[in-house]
């Protein structure tokens, strides 16, 4: 249960992050915590990325990278391109039709940088192609022939990995919990769950055959980041990521919480501090339009917002 100072410190933020505070955490009415959404389009965060779009639909000039950014000067990977707007405006639950005709003038004018290839048809990375799966259901565009794709790319294992193109045969961490959020969008927005549901699960397991962050062949965590908590992640995964998926995927299946989830549940719960908060873990470099959340080693809200209802989850089904 949420306590009342620890409520009043997560509502004392953005409409992005306070909505759900408000449906996921405090059992707000619907017509309350809709109500604090719509704001999403007017106020902080929400309305300062939506004054940066260009007039031909993108941000940036790009897809993925600003226009004219091609790593050769050595700073990290910027996020101000469109993709990655996208999905912080998706993930804050900006209304799509805020955004108005944006899926078309993306399909007149924007290209992936690889290859040139058109931007509601995807590329060959996984990551890249499971955002635009999720943009695009939720802007209204046709990106249903990604969905064979990922079908058509899952790997032996399970899982996926968006270095398949250059040959690999095992699964990525990161490229499964992204493809796995992509294919549960696609359930929830159409509603088809037969679909997808076999190759969902068999990702699924992939992670809880592996306690969500631990290598099969030594069983040590595959990455120090791996238990760092951090928001915004990016394309980057962490326990608490990876939790937070599996919550949605249990109350959109109708499922109770799988028990191989219950070392990563520990470590996400070993992060909380005595006032119910958690820290930011890190903190991803790269130009941004602005920062979203707090420093390293600084009370997280986002992360304090996911944790919370994770473990929420968690305990009432033990």
């Amino acid at each position: 249960m949420t306590d009342a100072r620890l409520a009043d410190w997560l509502l004392d933020s953005d409409p992005a992050l306070r909505w759900q505070v408000e449906r996921d955490l405090l059992g707000a009415s619907e017509e309350v915590w809709r109500a604090t959404r719509a704001r999403v389009a007017t106020e902080g965060l929400g309305a300062e990325l939506l004054a940066r779009q260009d007039a031909d639909g993108q941000w940036a000039g790009g897809a993925y990278f600003p226009a004219g950014w091609d790593g050769s000067s050595g700073e990290p990977q910027p996020w101000t391109a469109t993709t990655w707007v996208l999905n912080d405006l998706r993930e804050w639950g900006l209304d799509a039709a805020v955004l108005g005709d944006t899926a078309q003038r993306l399909a007149a004018n924007a290209r992936w940088e690889y290859d040139d290839l058109p931007y509601w048809g995807g590329e060959v990375d996984c990551c890249i192609n499971s955002w635009t799966l999720s943009n695009g259901l939720w802007l209204g565009a046709d990106v249903d022939g990604l969905v064979d794709w990922f079908l058509a790319h899952q790997q032996g294992d399970g899982g996926w990995n968006c270095e398949w193109v250059e040959g690999s045969t095992v699964s990525s961490f990161h490229s499964t919990l992204n493809v796995l959020v992509g294919l549960l969008d696609h359930q929830l927005a159409t509603g088809d769950a037969d679909r997808t549901r076999a190759a969902r699960r068999r990702g699924e397991r992939y992670l809880l055959r592996r306690s969500l962050f631990r290598r099969l062949s030594t069983g040590e965590p595959f990455s120090e980041r791996a238990t760092s908590l951090a928001h915004p992640r990016r394309w980057c995964y962490d326990v608490l990521a990876a939790a937070d998926h599996f919550r949605a995927a249990s109350l959109a299946d109708g499922s109770t919480p799988e028990p191989r989830m219950g070392e990563a549940v520990d470590v996400v719960r070993s992060k909380r501090q005595p006032d119910g908060t958690w820290l930011q873990g890190h903190r991803l470099r790269g130009d941004v339009w602005l920062h979203v959340d707090a420093p390293t080693g600084e009370p997280s809200r986002w992360l304090t917002l996911q944790g919370t209802r994770v473990l929420d989850w968690w305990d009432a089904q033990s």
